[in-house]
């Protein structure tokens, strides 16, 4: 198998159209196809220095048992192919990001060159979800449905936000557990703030009101607890739209697109379906052409937004920019 030039947006892409219907190796087809190992001689990435529990490695016979652990805890599957030590990367991004997550993700490493099984099952669905049979990929996991969310090589800050929003879409489906992650070697254990230990133990039993209390009360204890000022944002966010009809909240603002209320509702929906850019643009132009309290609602809601998605998420960044100069 040879490796193609990748579209746009999939750095280290590897087409794996060649190897259709291929089986397990022997020694006659080993080295023939997506090899069963790393290339003799190349390069082996380590991966990042992780806690214990965090990487599941799957393979057809484990696969099964991983994506049940997905029913509590959110998950992230990456396929990629140690033949191709480029795939990696993706990989080792995905983990650094968990990693920071304190056991809120986990990650299921698929080697397709390791486990050929494998391969020939999820081309169909790298087809589906990317329309082209290539890894590295990287497919979103709650309760064992796979959630496409990017093919090939990504940058860490994409990375994050992406993996920002599947955690709410899980918190949202009340899929809020967590991995037993063991210490890293040599490390000492990082432990949660008591008071955003409380406000997680809140939001896993459904108690939006006191994960409210407990972030504020952290952020009244120290005004630049930034982590709190998210975690805050976020759950208003999740108590704005309980119970929303979605249909309904989209029918009220097309039928008025200057109703302040019903836009910032359907901006709530967007962003929580990670439609974020939809969210701001819908905001943003409500600013531009209202006036008044009307217009200060606008822009205040979208700054509630920005903190919800982040003050280093490029979108916000942008975002700022464009009310900036709808404002001035």
């Amino acid at each position: 198998m040879s490796e193609t030039t990748p579209p746009a947006g999939t750095r280290g892409a590897v087409d794996l159209s060649a190897v259709a219907g291929m089986t397990a190796p022997t020694p006659a087809t080993t080295g023939s196809g997506m090899p069963a190992g790393p290339v003799p001689g190349g390069p082996a990435p380590e991966r990042p220095v992780v806690p214990g529990g965090l990487v599941v490695d799957v393979d057809a016979a484990t696969l099964q048992e991983a994506l049940n652990r997905t029913l509590q805890v959110p998950g992230v599957l990456v396929l990629w192919g140690s033949a191709y030590p480029a795939t990696r990367e993706l990989l080792d991004t995905v983990v650094r990001v968990a990693a920071s997550l304190e056991g809120r993700v986990l990650v299921l490493s698929a080697d397709l060159s390791a486990s050929p099984e494998l391969l020939q099952a999820f081309q169909p669905l790298l087809v589906q979800a990317f329309g082209q049979p290539s890894v590295p990929a990287a497919f979103g996991l709650l309760q064992g449905q796979p959630v496409p969310l990017f093919p090939g090589v990504q940058p860490e800050p994409e990375v994050r936000a992406v993996v920002d929003q599947l955690l709410q879409a899980a918190v949202q489906n009340g899929i809020t557990g967590r991995v037993e992650l063991e210490p890293v070697a040599g490390a000492e254990p990082d432990e949660l703030p008591p008071l955003h230990e409380a406000a997680f133990e809140a939001i896993e039993r459904g108690d939006l009101t006191a994960a409210a209390a407990a972030y504020e009360q952290a952020l009244a204890e120290d005004p630049k607890d930034h982590d709190a000022e998210l975690g805050l944002a976020q759950v208003r966010l999740m108590q704005r739209t309980q119970g929303v009809d979605l249909a309904a909240a989209r029918a009220a603002a097309a039928a008025d697109p200057t109703d302040v209320a019903a836009a910032t509702v359907v901006a709530d929906l967007d962003v929580l379906g990670g439609h974020v850019d939809d969210a701001f643009a819908r905001l943003l132009d409500l600013v531009r052409t209202t006036s008044g309290d009307e217009r200060d609602r606008a822009r205040t809601h979208l700054l509630e937004l920005f903190a919800v998605v982040g003050a280093q998420d490029e979108r916000v960044r942008k975002g700022r920019t464009a009310l900036m100069s709808a404002l001035f």
